[in-house]
């Protein structure tokens, strides 16, 4: 099975997938079947999965053109840079595909806007059997414009069972308890939590959760609405004050700028008995069992959400990370009925949700526990599925919310962050500067 990576989820979404670009994927490959979007009942999509992902979207497609005779389904795929240059010139254009893949959000909402995506009639797919957490960012002045056709991957802390045996220490609960945990290991001499900061995209899910469990949702809505100074909210000071706290009482290796998440750095500590937690997102757990099997067989590897703020106006059921990638139908096409038709009955269906799981994806739709349950990581998929299903908000990781160059932005005022090179009143200056707030 073929490591999952955030890579893989967010791929072409932000300044991230744009450093860390799939290659070998060429432009337009892996074309499965000639059939054009121009036909009533022919429909193309246009989608960027690689992997073990590429080939189950490829039998998925498969599998609903051998069991519906009448209409014709094909897939391309692209590579993910060339795909938001590519989508974006057809949309002008005025050719896009009929069906095409995306992540929801701001991306889709600019195209919801210029009267490029078309609204899914209403019960024209069955979007009730989805989490509703996870239709919030396909879904614009309550109307649809996009289904859920992968995993979900929330962000949770991951730790080192034995190193809490050792010193009798439970899961946190409240970030005080977390505290409290990160100076008794500090005096003991081993590393609190494992931080691979050189990638900066680590350290962002500590803002999004820390923002979200003392403000709620509203600090960064404000950002997205582009409300003036809308960085100066007292959620962003807190927070950020909140984390160079946690850097003052050296909970993160002294080398954690260096320390590098693709390489298994930062993870390795964590299996190796050198840190005792990871913040990270639910892709981790395939590249624990890939790459220390033992750890997760012999009962080691633990996991807790993000705990509560105390005082904090967020709900602490609400969770950061990747929700899910979606398709959605293009306004252009002139297939719309069968596209339509497609995404109600081609995917998210008994035959994708079992493949999904079978390359370790936990599908956000109700009513698969028993699924689940079959597994053998079982204990693992409930919690993830739990995880996201109970969340009354779950925030899409903010480098794919913003714009590519605020996205950079704030990567990098996080790192400075971090590295306590600014303080929070400065880093909430220089975002709104970046952001003209």
């Amino acid at each position: 099975m073929k490591r999952l990576t955030r890579r893989d989820f967010l791929a072409a979404g932000g300044v991230v997938s744009v450093a860390t670009l799939a290659a070998g994927c060429s432009f337009g490959t892996g074309q499965q079947k000639a059939a054009g979007s121009g036909g009533s009942k022919s429909a193309t999509i246009w989608d960027i999965s690689t992997g073990d992902q590429q080939k189950l979207i490829k039998d998925t497609v498969a599998h609903f053109d051998s069991t519906h005779k009448d209409i014709s389904v094909s897939v391309q795929f692209f590579q993910n840079d060339p795909y938001k240059n590519k989508l974006r010139t057809a949309m002008g254009a005025g050719n896009p595909p009929d069906i095409f893949f995306g992540w929801g959000g701001g991306i889709l909402k600019s195209y919801v806007d210029a009267g490029k995506v078309y609204p899914l009639p209403p019960n024209s797919v069955d979007t009730k059997k989805f989490f509703s957490s996870v239709m919030r960012p396909v879904t614009f002045n309550g109307k649809v414009y996009g289904v859920p056709m992968l995993g979900t991957q929330p962000v949770l802390f991951y730790y080192n069972k034995e190193i809490f045996g050792k010193y009798n220490l439970k899961p946190p609960k409240t970030w005080s308890e977390l505290l409290s945990i990160v100076k008794t290991l500090s005096q003991k001499g081993v590393t609190p939590i494992t931080l691979a900061g050189q990638n900066k995209w680590p350290d962002l899910m500590y803002e999004e959760y820390l923002v979200n469990r003392v403000g709620g949702p509203k600090p960064f809505q404000n950002v997205l609405d582009k409300k003036p100074k809308a960085w100066s909210d007292p959620a962003f000071i807190k927070a950020n004050t909140m984390i160079q706290q946690l850097v003052s009482m050296k909970a993160f290796p002294s080398n954690f700028a260096s320390l590098n998440y693709d390489t298994g750095q930062s993870t390795q500590l964590l299996y190796t008995g050198k840190a005792a937690m990871q913040l990270m997102g639910a892709w981790d757990y395939q590249a624990i069992l890939s790459n220390a099997p033992q750890f997760i067989k012999s009962g080691k590897l633990g996991w807790f959400p993000f705990p509560k703020v105390e005082g904090g106006k967020g709900n602490p059921q609400n969770v950061a990370g990747n929700l899910t990638n979606y398709y959605s139908v293009t306004q252009a096409s002139k297939a719309k009925k069968a596209a339509t038709t497609f995404l109600d009955k081609g995917i998210m269906n008994d035959f994708e949700i079992n493949g999904l799981i079978k390359i370790g994806l936990v599908p956000p739709v109700k009513g698969i526990q028993s699924k689940l349950k079959q597994q053998k990581d079982s204990d693992w998929l409930l919690f993830v599925y739990d995880l996201a299903q109970n969340a009354p908000y779950y925030d899409l990781s903010w480098d794919q919310a913003l714009p590519a160059q605020a996205a950079q932005a704030l990567l990098t005022n996080l790192d400075l962050l971090f590295l306590k090179k600014i303080t929070p009143q400065q880093f909430s200056k220089n975002m709104n500067k970046a952001m003209g707030l």
